[in-house]
């Protein structure tokens, strides 16, 4: 249906109706607008959430990043970061296909509906002035009408009065009466033409008002309300295909996600604790029975011992079990620059970590040199492309560089060796004999006294470059910190036993030995024992049980107290 021949009277209704289809345009830009909005800060939110939750660069971050759950939950956060990008893109199409299209169309939209009502007011003015002129013509014709009547009555009567004379109808002025009837008359045949002529012209122009002009201004208003409302339902569908345009990224998002999820492997993290966490020692053995009935206590006699009932059973002292694997470290600073802090396996991974990087700095450094003597090369065969002397001061600083970096791994790398020289393998873990003494510390220096677990429960070491040897993980709950000396004393000096040696003084044992050597005799945590021969630089100490039980121990291992008037034996 055509608006002009159905609604040619309803201008003012299709003024108000286009004027709501501009407004209903304008609301659903606006729509569109807080839409973009939305999705620019739902973005922003969801990048801020990933960024919030990246790991940190510390080293956290390394040990998280070797659990499969971590990684995945990194790769979740990576994708999470895309899909928060699918959601700017959206905006940014909403914006710029649908918002700024819109803003620019009402625009336009405006200034034509403005030009096409305008026509149609002007149609209409125009119309209804020819109106007024019409209503104009027929008003005088109708007044001169009625003064052409008017005049013929009056003459009329003038010239019915039989008692009128001659001179008294020349006197009253019959003949200017017949006169002012006939121009009367004249005037309304005139009018009368000018009435009809304009009443002709009226009907024609009011035709095409209604049938041509007035139909054409409501033809462009109803195209441009048809090209609102497709212009409109085409937004709509952009809307929808702007979300559409995206779903295949977004579920590429979504299906790293899930990927990441599957990845996921329980026993390979738990398997990951063991790798992070290991020590490399082995289990504490059983706790030793403490008899406090065989107190030992110093007869008259230096040569003899207390009336205590010989036993083979060991007697033990206060021993009280260091259970180091529960002890938390509270060690929260870096540690030494060898990781000594550290239990070996722990240690190795470290060492290797490190001697890795700087490998991969040498190799950096070396391909910047090869760079630079390439330039070099080239420069002194083409002098004119630069000096080559310019060259050389890089090179010399790189050749330092590497210099530093290589005595560096150097250095690393003889701690790596010494941590896996020391290191007890499995088919080594249960063999005792000669020098690997099964206890907890390494035997580096007669000399050293540290405990290699501070009292912060922390793992230390010592060590000197001078001595070195194997040692395999104590069982013992209780690990002796201290070195055992890398030599036996003289077999010839023990095996004299033709005559009992003298008492000179007592000690106390520090920590438990267990004396698996030849020449060696057990001492428990506590034990109060006598000493027969003082230590000679060797790190052992001879001392005596009872009658038939004495021994080497080393002097790190006790306390000595000997008497003012001893001599060495």
């Amino acid at each position: 249906m055509s608006w002009g021949t159905e609604l040619w009277d309803q201008f003012d209704n299709l003024e108000k109706h286009t004027q709501w289809g501009i407004e209903f345009v304008e609301k659903y830009n606006k729509f569109v607008k807080e839409r973009s909005e939305i999705e620019i800060n739902y973005a922003k939110q969801i990048r801020n959430l990933s960024k919030k939750y990246q790991p940190k660069k510390n080293s956290r971050e390394e040990e998280e990043s070797k659990y499969t759950f971590c990684r995945a939950f990194f790769t979740t956060l990576n994708e999470l970061n895309d899909y928060a990008g699918q959601h700017e893109v959206i905006a940014e199409n909403l914006t710029s296909q649908i918002f700024i299209e819109l803003t620019r169309y009402l625009q336009e939209l405006k200034a034509e509906r403005k030009t096409h009502f305008h026509d149609g007011r002007k149609a209409q003015q125009y119309i209804e002035s020819s109106w007024k002129q019409l209503e104009s013509c027929k008003r005088r014709f109708e007044r001169d009408c009625k003064e052409a009547d008017r005049a013929q009555q009056y003459f009329e009567k003038m010239d019915a009065d039989i008692n009128v004379t001659k001179a008294d109808v020349e006197k009253r002025g019959l003949n200017k009466a017949r006169q002012q009837a006939q121009m009367r008359h004249q005037m309304a045949s005139d009018s009368k033409g000018d009435y009809s002529s304009y009443l002709q012209k009226f009907n024609q122009e009011q035709n095409d008002h209604y049938h041509t002009i007035i139909p054409n201004i409501f033809q462009k208003l109803q195209d441009m309300e048809e090209k609102r409302i497709e212009r409109v339902g085409a937004c709509m569908k952009t809307f929808a295909e702007v979300d559409r345009q995206v779903l295949p990224i977004v579920g590429k998002c979504l299906d790293g996600m899930t990927t990441a999820a599957e990845s996921i492997e329980p026993k390979t993290d738990s398997q990951q604790v063991v790798e992070s966490f290991k020590s490399g020692f082995e289990p504490p053995s059983d706790v030793e029975f403490e008899d406090y009935g065989q107190a030992m206590k110093r007869t008259v006699s230096e040569n003899s011992l207390s009336n205590s009932k010989e036993s083979k059973e060991k007697p033990a002292g206060k021993s009280k079990p260091k259970l180091w694997p529960f002890i938390k470290n509270k060690n929260k600073g870096s540690g030494p620059e060898d990781f000594s802090h550290l239990p070996p396996e722990q240690r190795r991974k470290k060492l290797q970590g490190k001697i890795d990087d700087l490998n991969k700095d040498i190799h950096k450094e070396m391909d910047q040199r090869d760079a630079l003597t390439k330039m070099k090369d080239v420069y002194i065969k083409n002098p004119q492309m630069g000096d080559p002397a310019s060259v050389d001061p890089r090179l010399t600083e790189i050749g330092q560089n590497i210099e530093k970096l290589q005595a560096e791994v150097q250095k690393f790398e003889g701690w790596l060796a010494e941590v896996e020289e020391r290191m007890p393998s499995k088919s080594d873990s249960h063999r005792r004999s000669g020098l690997y003494e099964p206890q907890s510390s390494v035997a580096v220096s007669n000399n050293c006294a540290q405990d290699r677990e501070s009292p912060d429960g922390s793992y230390t070491e010592e060590q000197n470059t001078e001595t070195q040897v194997k040692a395999n993980i104590n069982p013992n709950p209780n690990p002796n910190p201290n070195p055992i000396p890398t030599t036996m004393p003289d077999d010839e000096e023990f095996d004299d036993d033709d005559e009992p040696l003298a008492t000179i003084g007592t000690c106390k044992a520090l920590y438990p030995f267990e004396g698996h050597n030849e020449g060696t005799i057990a001492v428990a945590e506590g034990e109060l024992l006598y000493v027969i021969e003082e230590d000679k630089g060797d790190g052992w100490t001879r001392v005596r049980r009872n009658q038939d039980e004495e021994g080497y121990v080393p002097t790190s291992y006790i306390e000595v107290n000997l008497e003012p008037n001893a001599k060495d034996s």
